[in-house]
């Protein structure tokens, strides 16, 4: 099986997710995928993430984030797609 060429995902997720570990949480998630990216709070109360690597696993790491098994309480999930750049390494919280 070919080797799937990598993506970017950046997702904004609402709800309460800022000073419940959400983004530590998402770093752990990231890395046992083997993703490349960050998560950072955002002024409004949402936490952002990128993240850089296979489809599938981004996919995976998107379903988990909407999953019931976050920290805090994920009220919603928004996605954008786009290629990735390949400027990342590692994951971080920002």
């Amino acid at each position: 099986m070919p080797a799937q060429a990598p993506v970017r995902i950046t997702a904004w997720v609402r709800g309460r997710v800022q000073g419940v570990g959400f983004r530590w949480w998402t770093r752990a998630r990231a890395l046992e995928l083997g993703l490349a990216g960050w998560a950072r709070n955002m002024p409004d109360g949402r936490v952002e993430v990128v993240a850089e690597g296979p489809e599938d696993r981004c996919v995976k790491l998107l379903g988990l984030l909407r999953g019931c098994d976050t920290p805090g309480e994920v009220h919603g999930v928004v996605e954008r797609w786009s290629e990735a750049r390949g400027s990342l390494a590692g994951f971080v919280e920002r």
